[in-house]
Parts: C-alpha cells; structure tokens; sequence
C-alpha cells in the first residue's frame, strides 16, 4: 500500500487543478481567459503565497477585477496588485 502514497497526489493535485479552473470561470471572457492564462503559465512555478494570493483573487467581484485589469482602477491591495500586473504580463 504504501507504493500507492507517491500516486495518491496526482488525482488530488488534478482534482485541486479543475476546481481552481471553475473558480476562474468569472462569466466575462476577458476575465476567463486571464485567469487561465495564470493557471497555464504562472500556477505550476507558483509559490504557496503566490497561489493563496490568486485564491484571495478568486474571491473579488468581476466587476472590480476587470476595473483592476484594465487598468480603469488601482487595486488598493498591494499583493493583489503585483500579481494583476504579472498576469497581465503572461505570455497569451
């Protein structure tokens, strides 16, 4: 049983992948798809800090994000802030 632990991280790190990929359906495309952008280019390097700053990311209003993204509003959040500015700067 034990050679099954090594195993037993794949289906939870997949099923970990596909929740944060429905959470990062925000019903606005643009929005969508930068937030994918981030699960495809900046999740698998991410630090555990960077990854709990996206989950508090996840959890802000569409319409404040896509003023934050745009670039009609500052972010008043410092972290939030830094990684908006690097999503943005992924690579499409």
């Amino acid at each position: 049983m034990s050679e099954n632990i090594p195993n037993a991280s794949v289906p939870e790190d997949e099923a970990e992948l596909r929740r944060l990929r429905w959470r990062c359906r925000r019903g606005m495309r643009e929005l969508d798809q930068l937030c994918e952008r981030w699960l495809v280019h900046g999740h698998p390097t991410a630090s555990e800090e960077e990854r709990r700053v996206f989950l508090r990311l996840l959890d802000c209003e569409d319409d404040r994000l896509w003023r934050w993204f745009m670039g009609y509003e500052a972010c008043p959040d410092a972290e939030l802030d830094a990684l908006i500015a690097r999503i943005r700067a992924l690579p499409t």
